[in-house]
């Protein structure tokens, strides 16, 4: 079944490219002003010109007094994965604030070799941590429907990662939260809650729940008890907590290569000895082997991958200029993901034949064509470098 991907995530008829990044106009949710320049780039410029972050650091440290609680139990939930950013969150409120937070991990899908080792590591560092790990054959055949009706195989793990914490925070009688970085704000998205440190449950549903409503998922076999693991507690429990979501991103700049650095020497961080399907980096997203398709769809559903997504952040921090972006997304933007291909399928019960028809009924037809046989975006931002 062809999907209207355009009428489905609202995308502008006519791509255009960021005039500073490499990021399009056919990312959801992100705007354009009318200069040309995205809202994550003219956030970017905005961090590094228009905050004191003196003052935010004294708004951080009236945070933790304010949670703190001084005899022994936990005063803070921190979601971490055993990668650069949760690791770099966790140990800054633990070793620089003073504060004792519990560190929670959804489990990846299929867990990597070096992804365990980066949390075992992570853990090794002096963390508190619990790990969430649903039914597996719950969790599988979520994933499974995830792919061929929301064109997302992460889905079913984004509902648990988001979710678990909210639980582990209710029934640890915790009511702060602290995320890494506001993507929406960050990497271009929604600008509503750019100027303050929290989000609404509301909001924190919206950005992170697309897909199907419970009753879906129960049509194709899988009960409410199965659910359950997947899902937030009742709002009022969230409400009786008092419960806070807050971005460290707020309180201090936030620059995902730095949070490398800083976790590489503080808490065992390990990159990649090569490059990850589809970019350049080294040392992003390294946990899971469905990483790749997650990538992988949204590149074909927005022509947005994962090179893409990197260099517009570096640019915009810094590291390399548009140039060097629009290079570095013709090369690797888009790449297959053919490393855990076969285990992909396995896990999804597939045949290379159903893999691809899923990913053509998600194909958006105002993005792509066919050109002597093969897929080819009408419109590249890597074009430019044609034209001179």
């Amino acid at each position: 079944m062809k999907r209207d991907i355009q009428k489905m995530y609202d995308l502008p008829s006519e791509v255009k490219f960021c005039k500073k990044c490499t990021v399009s106009n056919q990312r959801p949710r992100i705007t354009f002003d009318e200069n040309g320049i995205c809202s994550a780039c003219n956030f970017a410029e905005f961090k590094l010109n228009g905050i004191d972050w003196e003052a935010r650091e004294a708004e951080l440290q009236a945070l933790c007094d304010k949670h703190r609680k001084n005899d022994g139990r936990y005063d803070v939930i921190v979601p971490c994965s055993g990668g650069k950013d949760g690791s770099f969150v966790s140990h800054m409120l633990k070793y620089k604030y003073g504060m004792n937070p519990l560190c929670v991990t959804w489990a990846p899908l299929l867990a990597t070799e070096l992804g365990r080792k980066n949390l075992d590591n992570f853990i090794a560092a002096g963390f508190d941590h619990v790990l969430g790990t649903p039914n597996p054959k719950v969790t599988r055949r979520l994933t499974q429907l995830a792919f061929r009706y929301i064109g997302d195989p992460f889905q079913p793990f984004i509902y648990g990662q988001t979710n678990f914490p909210l639980k582990v925070a209710v029934q640890n009688d915790v009511a702060l939260i602290m995320y890494g970085e506001n993507g929406e704000v960050e990497y271009g998205g929604s600008m509503k809650n750019a100027f303050k440190p929290t989000r609404e449950i509301a909001d924190h549903d919206g950005h992170y729940f697309s897909g199907k409503p419970p009753e879906f998922w129960e049509d194709h076999g899988v009960s409410r008890a199965d659910l359950a693991p997947f899902q937030a507690p009742p709002i009022q429990k969230i409400r009786d907590n008092k419960t806070e979501i807050h971005f460290f991103s707020y309180y201090k700049i936030w620059d995902p290569q730095e949070c490398y650095y800083y976790a590489r020497e503080n808490t065992g961080f390990t990159p990649n000895t090569e490059r990850s399907e589809g970019t350049y980096s080294k040392y992003a997203s390294l946990d899971d082997q469905i990483d790749g398709f997650h990538y992988y769809l949204a590149y074909i559903k927005f022509g947005i991958g994962r090179a893409t997504s990197d260099t517009a952040h570096e640019i915009r921090d810094g590291k390399i200029d548009r140039q060097e972006g629009i290079a570095l997304v013709k090369r690797y933007d888009g790449e297959f993901p053919a490393k855990y291909y076969e285990v992909f399928k396995d896990y999804c019960e597939i045949t290379d034949e159903e893999f691809d028809s899923v990913v053509d009924s998600w194909r958006n037809d105002h993005l792509w064509e066919k050109v002597d046989g093969e897929w080819a975006l009408k419109k590249a931002i890597y074009d430019e470098l044609n034209r001179g």
